[in-house]
């Protein structure tokens, strides 16, 4: 059973029905993400749901951790900040209306009560503390997290049955082999953390996850299998962090339980090829940011918020079970610099 409290209320739901519960939510999420610009009132997201308005609201409060009108001012605020930093030849008031704000008036209201400063100023350079910030505290949460990490490995390494095996050499601090690659878009079925980007509880998600899809008949053999990060670690705080594990599937597979169905959005990625641990796979991409990009002559596509940052586990994917070591590419969705 697992205890849920909302209002002055306390529920207690069957694990199935919670699992349930919380994949109705999290199509509330995308679909927050992918309609900014449009109305979303109560009775619009409740119907996505399938919740009556009045239980959804109180749910949706107790899963989520904020309003439904807390998530969508944030939501708003988080996509635009992010545009005015990677679209600098577009007007903040065209960026203010394309994420569903009434007029520029409202737009900076909101931005400046978020953030602490107006779009100008954000645009100007102050991005880069609110992101210092929100990197160190993340930073701090990682450092913490060494003893869990541990408590993971050494559950992977007594269920040798869930990951192809073998060894894989560290790759550390080399200088990263990066290709630009397209891809096509793909369906995916996925099982979604909420949470620290980094944080062991995300390699307790996979074990999970595998166990899942073992279950299910879709390994083995080996398939794609994708690890989506659906946030900006820089912009969103590490409590809301949104992370998905994700496997191909065909048409006729349908959304079960807490597992979704999704279209993974294709085209331009940069691919850094990673062997490490899950506790080294946070540094691994701070330093494909900060590194790599910037003297590449790329920059992060934000033009289309399904095109997200993803690890690519791909059909060679194998884990050496004593190290705790694997393999896969850290792809970023990106265009030419202007």
């Amino acid at each position: 059973m697992i205890k849920l409290a909302y209002a002055s209320e306390i529920c207690f739901l069957p694990m199935h029905t919670y699992s349930a519960y919380l994949a109705r939510i999290h199509r509330v999420f995308d679909y927050i993400d992918a309609h900014l610009a449009e109305s979303l009132d109560l009775d619009a997201l409740a119907k996505v749901a399938h919740f009556s308005p009045y239980h959804f609201h109180r749910i949706f409060k107790a899963m989520a951790g904020e309003t439904l009108a807390e998530r969508v001012r944030r939501r708003r605020a988080e996509v635009a900040a992010t545009r005015l930093v990677a679209m600098p030849d577009v007007t903040a008031s065209r960026i203010a209306m394309d994420v569903g704000f009434a007029s520029p008036e409202v737009f900076t209201r909101a931005f400046r009560s978020y953030f602490g400063m107006t779009p100008t100023v954000w645009r100007g350079g102050g991005y880069l503390a609110w992101s210092v910030v929100h990197r160190e505290a993340l930073s701090k949460i990682h450092q913490a997290e060494s003893k869990k990490h541990q408590v993971v490995l050494d559950a992977i390494r007594k269920d040798a049955g869930m990951w192809p095996h073998g060894h894989v050499p560290a790759t550390g601090d080399t200088p990263m082999n990066v290709e630009i690659k397209k891809f096509s878009d793909a369906r995916v079925a996925y099982m979604r953390h909420v949470g620290p980007y980094g944080s062991a509880s995300i390699s307790q998600m996979w074990q999970r996850f595998g166990g899942w899809c073992r279950e299910q008949g879709l390994i083995p053999p080996p398939r794609l299998m994708y690890g989506v990060c659906l946030d900006n670690p820089g912009m969103t705080p590490a409590d809301k962090l949104r992370y998905d594990a994700c496997i191909e599937v065909g048409t006729d597979f349908k959304p079960q339980g807490e597992i979704g169905v999704t279209a993974l959005k294709g085209g331009k990625y940069a691919c850094a090829s990673f062997a490490g641990t899950a506790a080294e796979i946070a540094g691994a991409w701070g330093r494909f940011v900060s590194d790599w990009l910037p003297a590449s002559g790329y920059v992060i596509d934000t033009s289309d918020e399904a095109r997200c940052a993803m690890e690519l586990y791909g059909k060679d994917f194998k884990m050496d079970k004593d190290t705790g070591v694997f393999n896969c590419e850290l792809c970023l969705p990106v265009r030419h610099a202007v």
